[in-house]
């Protein structure tokens, strides 16, 4: 099968509007988690999330261009045009044809649907909706936008598996692109959750923290005293391509995609499996098809979401697959960035993607007795730490029982 490769990355996170500005806030350790602005948060137990900082549509889209857009597909938009232009594509010298878009969302138009259903319920009953309503709020649209705004024909569809969505879509195009069915394939995922029918929602499910009184440390991922979990937003745009198709146009090669892995938890509907049977399957998998052992992995950014049970059953399957004197880091980029749901796997796999770039492992956060048994780990908390990374391990769990693991490696030309 083809070798690929990484040729250029966008992001839009809680702390940082750029990969770039991503990075360095990750390893100086900045919290994004703040009291929520953009509703009013008297009657709801949790007050707080992890919001985009100074975003503003009309710094990327012409005058009545976003309007056509749910945040979502906003932020895909946003992230992909970063993307491209860090992989110096000009498509009109490249067959778009054979260039898709796989794209993961969780809830698609979340907000424009709150928005539009709780403006009918105020009215005369007569149906006034806005006519971008259905494309707005379809879980598929951001592919589709993103296919249509660069004219690209090639395999096109969004993967939805919950907060698995776009480690989901990353692996499918990885094996597009390994199977010669694409020479590129943007990838990557976007979710805009933060309002009150997702922070009510979850807050029914007592899945989010509480710790109204200090935001910036409210998510604290193994820690024994995390009451859950903090919202985020944003997105994550990757580049993937053929090896020998981005040596011929002389493209940047950040790194090489080597495995990926997917299976279900088959457990319950919420909750991962107390022992992370689920966990410890989708990550031998990744090894499996990436042709390594254990002891070839030097980092691990885990799903890590900062929930009681979550946190426990992830830590026990690393265990169990890497042993407990694993040389392999572990930090949970969630202390920072909040939980990004359908994003998270596309900005978690740029963390990855980057460490092994730079030879640094971002810190977790907040995090002040560990879980006890597992205080041997080898975590990275409250500081970044200089390592050689070679090879790097990405996972991401959804609801439902999604299991979706990917795994990134320095370039060997």
């Amino acid at each position: 099968m083809r070798r690929v490769v990484v040729t250029g990355i966008g992001a839009l996170t809680p702390i940082g509007n750029t990969a770039e500005d991503f990075w360095n806030n990750l390893i100086e350790g900045k919290s994004g988690s703040a009291p929520i602005t953009y509703f009013n948060t008297d009657k709801f137990k949790t007050k707080f999330a992890c919001e985009l900082k100074d975003y503003n549509p009309n710094n990327y889209f012409e005058k009545g261009e976003a309007r056509k857009y749910d945040l979502f597909t906003q932020y895909a938009l946003v992230t992909v045009k970063e993307a491209i232009a860090q992989a110096k594509i000009n498509f009109d010298e490249l067959n778009k044809d054979r260039i898709g878009v796989i794209w993961g969302s969780g809830n698609g138009g979340i907000l424009t649907t709150q928005e539009q259903i709780m403006e009918y319920a105020k009215g005369d009953g007569t149906p006034r909706f806005n006519p971008y309503f259905v494309p707005k709020i379809l879980v598929d649209i951001a592919s589709g936008v993103i296919s249509i705004k660069y004219g690209l024909r090639g395999i096109n569809y969004t993967t939805v598996s919950a907060c698995a969505s776009s480690t989901t879509s990353i692996i499918d195009a990885f094996n597009y692109i390994r199977w010669n069915k694409a020479d590129m394939v943007i990838t990557g995922g976007s979710d805009a959750p933060i309002n009150e029918s997702l922070i009510g929602g979850f807050g029914a499910l007592k899945a989010l923290s509480t710790k109204n009184d200090d935001p910036a440390t409210a998510s604290r991922p193994f820690d024994a005293n995390r009451d859950g979990f903090v919202m985020g937003e944003g997105a994550g745009a990757i580049i993937l391509e053929d090896y020998d198709h981005a040596v011929k146009r002389g493209a940047p090669i950040l790194c090489e995609v080597i495995g990926g892995g997917m299976c279900a938890d088959a457990y319950h509907l919420t909750g991962s499996h107390p022992e992370g049977d689920g966990a410890y399957l989708g990550m031998k998998l990744t090894l499996e098809d990436a042709g390594i052992g254990p002891d070839e992995v030097d980092y691990i950014n885990p799903h890590a979401t900062s929930t009681p049970i979550g946190d426990q059953s992830e830590l026990k399957a690393i265990q169990r697959l890497f042993g407990s004197t694993s040389k392999a880091s572990i930090s949970a980029s969630k202390s920072m960035t909040g939980h990004l749901l359908g994003a998270a796997g596309a900005i978690e796999a740029i963390i990855c993607i980057q460490a092994v770039q730079k030879d640094q492992i971002p810190p977790t956060i907040n995090t002040e007795s560990i879980e006890a048994g597992y205080e041997n780990m080898n975590l990275v908390l409250n500081k970044a730490v200089s390592k050689e990374v070679n090879v790097a391990l990405s996972n991401t769990f959804g609801f439902g029982g999604h299991i979706a693991a990917l795994m990134v490696k320095k370039i060997k030309k």
